[in-house]
């Protein structure tokens, strides 16, 4: 009797140690997975902040030839003939203009760009962790460039609407683009300046990712040492 009681008892506790020996692994796992999504999200956010934050301040565009907005390359032709026939101010106006709109818009990409990070699955984590150099910038791109863009553009038409400049070559570009003398991307100037604005963000926040992953002891953070370390970077 008191054998048969020792060996369900036995049992029992065997069958016990199974299953937490089962389960522990997943706790485990789960407290990494945690920590690897909280470590990509941390980096991710001081990235985006880094990057509005350069380029949102006076000069950010204007005074960083990495992102400085020029005018369309097929209108430096009459750019440097403006140049040429004393009209140097009406085109260093426009060009300040158009980076000053990109400083001032940029700032609003800030809020689009935390909601993409707090909506992050974890199969994008994984895909950012494991991908290359720009895994996270290319993550933001794909969700945001389109929100981003949207908020970006009637800053950069209400700050072009105080150039007689900017409108005039809206008018002639515009009827140039039909006649295949001027590139269509290039026929719009608002919408020029709002893909050049972010298109220098983005390659700010590349610049940043690319920074932490190389160095996250450098970040001042014991979460993304622990996270980028762990890839041998």
């Amino acid at each position: 009797m008191h054998s048969s009681a020792n060996l369900i008892k036995r049992s029992k506790i065997l069958w016990l140690a199974l299953v937490l020996a089962c389960i522990a692994p997943a706790w485990g796992a789960d407290l990494s997975n945690k920590e690897t999504a909280s470590g990509l999200k941390e980096a991710l956010t001081r990235g985006a902040d880094v990057a509005v934050e350069q380029l949102g301040k006076p000069n950010g565009f204007l005074g960083d030839k990495r992102v400085k907005i020029p005018l369309p390359e097929s209108a430096r032709a009459a750019e440097k003939m403006m140049r040429t026939l004393g009209m140097k101010k009406q085109a260093d106006e426009l060009i300040e203009t158009m980076n000053r709109a990109a400083e001032m818009a940029v700032v609003e990409a800030k809020p689009i760009l935390t909601s993409a990070v707090k909506n992050m699955s974890f199969d994008d984590a994984r895909g950012i962790l494991m991908g290359g150099d720009d895994a996270a910038t290319q993550y933001f791109k794909r969700t945001t460039s389109d929100a981003i863009g949207a908020k970006f553009l009637p800053i950069v038409k209400q700050a072009t609407a105080k150039v007689d400049l900017a409108k005039e070559y809206n008018q002639y570009a515009g009827k140039a683009a039909k006649f295949g003398l001027l590139d269509e991307k290039d026929a719009d100037l608002d919408s020029y300046v709002t893909q050049k604005a972010m298109d220098g963000l983005f390659l700010m926040i590349a610049e940043q990712e690319k920074a932490i992953r190389k160095d996250p002891i450098g970040t001042g953070s014991s979460l993304l040492k622990k996270v980028f370390g762990s890839l041998g970077n």
